[in-house]
């Protein structure tokens, strides 16, 4: 049985429509939806965006836009217009910048979910400090989220390690999105704060970002499958 609101985000971290497209064909998409970043965006455009959405996926659009509001607002008007499930903006852009954003999508036949991102999960402490921002990952994470919150953004894009405390700040009806989801047993990659799948649910996280355990696998329908099936007996 499908997920009547999946759960899992497939991360198409491709440097080509043909190499994504290779994948798209093995997956299911009423078992997940896919996100589509810079790299795959840069090269394979609108279209390729466009041929996700025919093909039945929901599309989350990775393209953290940070610009000034007015910039920012044409393109999240124009993304919206593709039918995209969801996309985001970068919170460090400021509150103007998200509240225009919102106000661009009002209108949109397809209002997709707006999310912005807070801190990369690549990043840890000591990277937090090099670029001139006090306090801790999580301080951080937090800030940007109430920001984010106050501008009338649907979410963020957080740590799984960051989820529990973002919940009890912002309540049920924020969305939290978690990238540096690994399945039990597999590596951590360039994720440097992760966590199990069932874990990130079980603090409160909405939607799991899941590349190489997936993408990279075997068999990636199995895989996938595999993680559905733990979320599901969780949440059982």
């Amino acid at each position: 049985m499908s997920p009547p609101d999946p759960k899992i985000i497939v991360a198409l971290d491709f440097d080509s429509a043909k190499a994504a497209r290779q994948l798209m064909v093995q997956l299911d998409a009423s078992l997940c939806r896919v996100k589509v970043g810079k790299e795959l965006f840069t090269n394979a455009g609108p279209a390729f965006v466009e041929e996700l959405l025919h093909n039945g996926f929901g599309v989350f659009l990775d393209l953290k836009f940070h610009d000034i509001p007015n910039t920012v607002a044409n393109a999240c008007k124009a993304a919206a217009d593709l039918g995209v499930w969801m996309m985001n903006v970068h919170a460090l852009g400021g509150q103007k910048m998200m509240s225009a954003a919102v106000e661009a999508i009002q209108s949109s036949t397809h209002k997709p979910l707006l999310i912005a991102v807070t801190i990369l999960t690549s990043m840890s402490a000591s990277d937090i400090h090099e670029i001139g921002l006090s306090g801790t990952p999580a301080d951080n994470v937090a800030t940007l989220a109430k920001l984010a919150n106050d501008a009338g953004l649907d979410g963020v894009v957080c740590s799984p390690m960051e989820v529990q405390g973002l919940r009890t700040l912002l309540g049920t009806n924020f969305q939290l999105i978690t990238p540096g989801v690994r399945p039990t047993g597999s590596t951590k990659d360039d994720q440097a704060r992760t966590m199990t799948p069932v874990d990130a649910i079980r603090v409160g996280a909405n939607y799991l970002v899941i590349g190489r355990p997936i993408t990279q696998a075997d068999n990636p329908l199995q895989a996938l499958r595999l993680i559905n099936t733990e979320i599901a007996k969780y949440c059982a």
